[in-house]
């Protein structure tokens, strides 16, 4: 299994940008599926969750800016970005925890990181 993340780039302060994961490969479920980010110089942190019923939880500094979002059918997991802010800018990972079958406990996937960048 591997996560695809996509629409990271270049936007404006007060702009917004969405991004997109989902995995490929053969797999039973996703359990929680969520953002990380690394801002140069800092640790990766997460941004936000959201659990296979949908509840989300977001980090304090992208409350009421950012939402996270799932499709359980195509198996994708969105994160808006509104009001975007130059401390934004990172690297955004996708995570999830994905389950193969019915009698082994979910493995932890990182995807490969997408660029964000917040001009002031």
């Amino acid at each position: 299994v591997q996560l695809q993340a996509s629409g990271g780039g270049l936007v404006q302060a007060g702009g917004s940008l969405r991004l997109r994961c989902r995995p490929s490969g053969t797999f039973l479920r996703i359990e929680d599926m969520a953002w990380y980010r690394q801002a140069p110089g800092k640790q990766r942190a997460l941004v936000a969750v959201i659990t296979s019923g949908g509840e989300p939880t977001y980090a304090d500094s992208v409350k009421g800016r950012f939402s996270i979002s799932r499709d359980n059918a195509e198996n994708t997991v969105t994160l808006q970005m509104n009001s975007v802010k130059p401390e934004d800018t990172a690297v955004y990972y996708c995570n999830a925890d994905i389950r193969a079958d019915a009698w082994r406990p979910p493995l932890n996937y990182w995807g490969l990181g997408t660029l964000v960048t917040v001009s002031s």
